[in-house]
């Protein structure tokens, strides 16, 4: 590798004439460069290397200029949480919009498959699990796109046996989101003239009471939690850090708080007939900073590549996804610890275990459901998507690199 220290007197102008893949190569080694600096609290020469890579990143150049410099506000973020009351006073106005937040999921449904590959294979399982039931209960962790529910009236509506009737419970922090919800799927219900109820939850998934999530006896619960599982990891991660004789100063209050372990262990009391989980298949829960960095880079280098391989450079809603859904994952990997770091995303493998520890039992997706969302992928009109197929739960791809897993389980008594 060359050096990559400035010459005296035109610092880093020779950085800007690289060729594209020079710079790809210089900017990975400047990142990493970069992150030992700050792990190991050496600020004056991580300074300099967040400079450099000021110099090449760009959020609107290549695939590498774009990651990099999202990966160097993470790292200057971290730096900054060094001294709280400059971080707060530099973040204090930085308020995320409702509408910011609809519109930011809603381009990520639209960009990339994933989440209808998710919504297809969810609802496939759901179909085959409700068969013959009269009275259908599905708890939505993370209630905030119709489109998936209303698939899935339309699929009810054309039941031989006649739908069931369906209840949904939706649980979002935000209440605007969830009366939209309500809005159009009793529209659609109405229109299918389908018996339905939508039972919205405000709660944070942390502090959800399942009292108020009323499942009945006499009813085939199915629950669907799509990229929700992981935010609760931290609280697993605190639990450990109060019953340390070793206590940090700053360690958050857990009172009210759920841990993973404990959640895992409510849902699987609910006895639901069928539960459908849909997760980033990345390692970004590691102990150490270089290596949350390391696999970071690899997985967002995917996601990233998608873009640059399906959307114009140009384009406004691909720079806010990139900004403000990956840029700020990026962010919270990297620059957060404790219960504040909230994107621990794992891998396919850990949550098997996670879930087998809670009870639950896997129930293989059907290549039915398989199939449709095969198809789906294809119509995508993009070679690069793959799906592969690992003991009856679905990874989904980009080339090789494995991005989202989606898996089905059910209480086992």
């Amino acid at each position: 590798m060359m050096s990559l220290s400035p010459s005296i007197g035109s610092p880093y102008t020779w950085l800007r004439e690289l060729k594209s893949e020079e710079r790809g190569l210089a900017l990975i080694h400047l990142l990493l460069t970069c992150a030992n600096h700050v792990a190991a609290g050496s600020l004056e020469n991580a300074n300099v290397m967040l400079d450099q890579i000021s110099q090449l990143a760009s959020p609107d150049g290549d695939t590498m200029q774009r990651i990099a410099a999202y990966f160097n506000e993470a790292l200057a973020d971290r730096i900054l949480k060094t001294w709280p009351g400059l971080h707060r006073a530099l973040n204090s106005t930085r308020i995320v919009m409702v509408s910011e937040e609809i519109l930011v999921q809603k381009l990520f449904l639209e960009l990339f498959p994933f989440l209808k590959v998710s919504y297809i294979l969810t609802n496939q399982a759901i179909v085959e699990a409700m068969e013959g039931e009269k009275m259908v209960h599905i708890i939505d962790l993370n209630a905030a796109e119709p489109a998936q529910w209303i698939a899935l009236l339309q699929v009810f509506s054309a039941r031989p046996e006649g739908p069931p009737h369906l209840r949904i419970t939706g649980v979002h922090h935000q209440k605007e989101i969830l009366e939209q919800m309500a809005h159009k799927l009793t529209e659609e219900a109405e229109k299918l003239d389908i018996p339905f109820q939508f039972h919205p939850v405000v709660s944070k998934l942390e502090n959800l009471d399942f009292d108020k999530l009323r499942v009945k006896t006499g009813e085939a619960l199915a629950i669907s939690s799509i990229l929700q599982l992981h935010s609760l990891l931290g609280l697993d991660d605190e639990a450990l850090r109060r019953r340390s004789p070793l206590l940090s100063k700053n360690s958050v209050s857990l009172t009210a708080s759920m841990t993973a372990e404990s959640f895992l262990n409510a849902l699987w009391g609910l006895s639901p007939k069928v539960m459908i989980v849909t997760e980033q298949d990345s390692n970004h829960n590691g102990s150490t900073l270089m290596e949350r960095v390391l696999e970071a880079l690899y997985s967002y280098a995917a996601l990233f590549d998608c873009l640059e391989s399906t959307v114009s450079r140009t384009s406004v809603e691909r720079l806010k996804v990139e900004k403000m859904l990956f840029g700020e994952e990026i962010k919270n990997i990297i620059a957060c610890e404790g219960a504040e770091r909230r994107e621990r995303h794992e891998k396919l493998d850990k949550w098997i275990q996670r879930l087998d520890l809670s009870g639950f039992g896997n129930v293989p997706l059907s290549y039915y459901g398989m199939l449709q969302a095969r198809r789906f992928l294809q119509s995508c009109g993009c070679e690069g998507y793959k799906m592969r197929d690992e003991n009856g739960c679905v990874v989904i791809c980009w080339q090789d690199r494995p991005l989202f897993s989606i898996s089905a389980w059910r209480s086992r008594k």
